[in-house]
């Protein structure tokens, strides 16, 4: 009986590479075992590049701070990637370069905030006092006053316009997600898109329309305000919510519905808690993306130096102006009296409360949505 050869395994076959290969071991191992830069040699590298570049725009009459930075940057950029090939190696070297270009780029995003943060909160806080909360500017024409009233009129706006916008744009993202389908699904998200680049100063205009054909000509109120603010906020409420829904895996709603339960229950009891906190998030965005409103407000409000709590058209033909914070605002700094200064201290304290308030509402947000987060270590 003949046996069965078989060719034997040889053992180098599987453990020496190809030249390709072997090449590119030898590469990563030499990159790997490279020398380093000593500890602060970035920092004081950038130090030196500043002062060079610094230097040269004064030997060519040019010396400033910004020109100053900006070229030592790109002088410390090219350096170091230089020193870093020379002494670490390639992969070192670009990893070092996209490290300062991404940090670059955070700190540039990082100015403009904090230098509108300082310019409003140094400029709204020698008006920040107890007067500027409790009085308002009615029979007040130089110094003095407040703006009680429009502090009071936009937290009524803003908060009537989230009665109306959250329920129906909530509603809205579970039929888009749990519900819709076909052509009314794609027609629903198309308006919708199309309602999230509208200007505010249309939304102003249909809500002044809309109340001017019901009650007439020249109505403004409260209410029309608020019905503005709800055009734009909804959209946003939509999107956020859609989002949020959709990231509920769809093995809890599997589970649910094997064990009996109806979608709406489901919908109750599995996928909006487990989703509740992305959707208090997305709310608080959308009462920030509205909450500052100007050009809307100016056509459907109105302005008054008076207090006002009453939102509702009661007056002839719909007239019963409020006022809000960032109406408020825009008056105070673009037609001042006498003296100047005052109306413009008061405008940066404007700026400074809805500021105050969108920070509020964000760690409210916060809060609320750690309560009610699902807990996932029980």
């Amino acid at each position: 009986m003949s046996q069965r050869v078989t060719d034997a395994p040889r053992p180098d076959a599987d453990r020496t590479p190809s030249s390709a290969a072997a090449a590119y071991l030898r590469a990563g191992s030499q990159d790997l075992t490279a020398g380093q830069l000593p500890k602060f040699t970035d920092i004081s590298l950038l130090v030196i590049m500043v002062g060079v570049a610094a230097a040269l725009l004064a030997l060519f009459g040019s010396l400033n701070l910004a020109g100053a930075v900006v070229l030592g940057v790109v002088l410390f950029l090219v350096t170091i990637f230089a020193l870093s090939y020379s002494v670490e190696g390639q992969r070192r070297a670009v990893d070092r370069l996209a490290r300062y270009v991404i940090l670059g780029a955070f700190i540039v995003a990082l100015v403009p905030l904090a230098s509108l943060l300082f310019e409003v909160v140094s400029s709204g806080l020698p008006r920040f006092d107890w007067q500027y909360f409790t009085e308002t500017k009615r029979n007040v024409i130089g110094e003095g006053g407040g703006a009680a009233h429009a502090i009071m009129g936009t937290l009524i706006v803003t908060g009537i316009a989230t009665l109306i916008s959250v329920p129906i744009g909530l509603f809205t993202a579970i039929y888009l997600v749990e519900y819709g389908g076909g052509w009314l699904k794609r027609l629903i998200t198309f308006l919708v898109d199309v309602m999230t680049g509208i200007p505010s100063i249309v939304a102003g205009l249909f809500a002044y329309a809309l109340f001017s054909t019901l009650l007439g000509p020249g109505s403004k109120s409260g209410l029309a305000g608020a019905i503005s603010l709800t055009v734009l906020m909804i959209p946003y409420v939509v999107r956020n919510s859609e989002e949020i829904i959709r990231l509920v895996p769809n093995t809890l709603r599997e589970a649910s519905f094997a064990l009996g339960v109806t979608r709406w229950r489901t919908i109750v009891k599995v996928v909006l808690p487990t989703s509740i906190s992305g959707i208090v998030s997305g709310v608080i965005l959308a009462i920030a993306r509205i909450i500052g409103e100007t050009a809307p407000l100016l056509v459907t409000m109105g302005f008054t130096n008076s207090m006002n709590t009453n939102p509702l058209p009661t007056g002839g033909n719909g007239v019963n102006p409020m006022t809000a914070l960032p109406v408020f605002v825009y008056y105070e700094y673009t037609r001042p009296g006498r003296p100047q200064q005052a109306f413009f201290d008061r405008a940066w304290t404007g700026a400074l409360i809805l500021v105050l308030i969108v920070m509020v509402l964000n760690i409210i947000g916060r809060l609320v949505a750690k309560k009610f987060a699902p807990k996932i270590n029980r």
